[in-house]
């Protein structure tokens, strides 16, 4: 069984089995204290415990092609009768249980979980001895309801009354090379990226480099993020035009690099009275064929350490997040139209359960390479070293998947698949001359 097929496997057999290395990740205890520290643990007998809802949620986004009863059903989380028969619960139960657990919960077992698995995940894919990181931001849609309306918003159209859905954004901290989510803010839609970012920076750890787009170019920002005594760099692509920061070369370091200090704007000026009047940065034009050249900054300003040739090489994995957001929102939540969720509290949750069921797959995608004979990641890689195994995510969510019962849809299209085949008619007696005219 090669390495494609064995991840496809998973998920083929009973809850018990194929979910268990998913479940296995999650260590009881982080699930304890965070139900404990958010004062949301259950206390008396329920038939949908608070730990069982957290995996409900989790599940929701594992199966997105399911329903919530589904889900439920599936994932046997309903706890026994008194009786011993079988527990059932409803569907208004199902929703006040969620109610009942909220959204912070999620949120911090994701973040207990993230910081464990992608700090390990980053420091066997080091460049240069720094972990490499990215940021960016993206939009999911939301259900059409007055509540998210009114807590999320709507983006603008030309015709003046918005998008068809709300919207909320989405700012990610990733490890670029294992596409782990290591840490995330979510907010209104009105909400800049920049803004929700700055939430983030804590999370970046010690010899770290943090990979930005141009919209995060920003001289606050460079001030807040860079921290030599902790080695935290940051490369980010140069903006140009009216919103360039004004850049004056000091030393020249070799054929479109040099050492540069930039200066803040009037309006930085104001807004940070405490900033310095100038930041010295490093600046290193990229110029490929056919396109127009550009700078881009980095707080990284030994040329001998960190060469110019491999920093533009690097810059490009920045990418690597935008195929993170891919696999969630095309592969994950297959194209849906909106997440299901129809209050803002249960929109928070359920991206927290996707951001956690997205990294579980991603763990026991890592995992899987290495089980089926692949060699190790390197501890050292130059940007144009073979990156560890990419392997797609939707395929191992679709195994997942393929755990649960057919969906209507799904019985539909077997029954059509096994149905018999007329026989096509004869053709032609004209057509079947011309046929037997063509050359063999």
């Amino acid at each position: 069984m090669g390495l494609g097929e064995s991840v496809l496997a998973v998920g083929a057999g009973e809850r018990p089995a194929s979910f268990e290395q998913f479940s296995a990740a999650i260590d009881p205890a982080w699930m304890a204290e965070v139900l404990a520290a958010t004062g949301t643990a259950s206390v008396r007998r329920r038939k949908l415990p608070a730990e069982h809802v957290v995996w409900l949620v989790i599940g929701m986004g594992l199966f997105h092609d399911r329903s919530i009863a589904q889900v439920v059903q599936h994932l046997d989380l309903v706890l026994p009768a008194r009786n011993g028969g079988q527990g059932r619960v409803t569907n208004a139960a199902i929703v006040q249980a969620r109610d009942q657990l909220g959204a912070k919960p999620l949120a911090a077992l994701f973040a207990q979980t993230a910081t464990v698995w992608t700090t390990a995940a980053a420091d066997t894919t080091r460049w240069r001895g720094l972990a490499v990181y990215g940021l960016d931001g993206t939009t999911l849609r939301v259900a059409d309801t007055p509540e998210n309306v009114t807590r999320f918003g709507r983006p603008g159209s030309r015709h003046g009354e918005g998008a068809g859905y709300p919207q909320l954004r989405l700012v990610a901290l990733s490890v670029l090379r294992h596409h782990l989510v290591a840490a995330a803010a979510l907010g209104p839609y009105r909400t800049s990226e920049l803004t929700l970012a700055t939430t983030l920076w804590g999370a970046v750890p010690d010899r770290a480099l943090v990979i930005l787009d141009r919209g995060f170019c920003s001289y606050a920002l460079f001030h807040a993020l860079a921290e030599p005594a902790r080695q935290r760099h940051w490369l980010v692509r140069a903006k140009a035009g009216r919103t360039a920061l004004k850049a004056h070369v000091v030393q020249r370091l070799g054929s479109g690099d040099h050492l540069v200090d930039l200066t803040p704007s009037r309006g930085t000026r104001t807004a940070h009275r405490t900033l310095p009047a100038t930041l010295r940065v490093r600046a290193v034009r990229v110029h490929h064929r056919g396109f127009r050249p550009y700078l881009v900054f980095t707080s990284l300003l030994d040329p001998v350490a960190y060469p110019a040739a491999e920093l533009v090489a690097l810059y490009h994995e920045r990418w690597e997040l935008e195929l993170t957001f891919d696999e969630v929102k095309t592969h994950t939540l297959e194209r849906a139209e909106a997440l299901r969720s129809q209050a803002p509290t249960r929109v928070e949750q359920e991206v927290w359960g996707l951001l956690l069921a997205y990294n579980l797959l991603r763990l026991v995608m890592s995992r899987a390479g290495p089980a089926r004979g692949r060699a190790a990641a390197a501890p050292e890689l130059s940007p144009r070293a073979p990156r560890p195994a990419r392997l797609l995510a939707h395929r191992l969510a679709l195994a997942a998947r393929r755990a649960a019962a057919p969906s209507r849809r799904a019985a539909r299209r077997t029954r059509a698949l096994r149905a018999p085949r007329t026989p096509a008619a004869p053709l032609p007696a004209r057509r079947q001359d011309q046929d037997e005219q063509l050359p063999a």
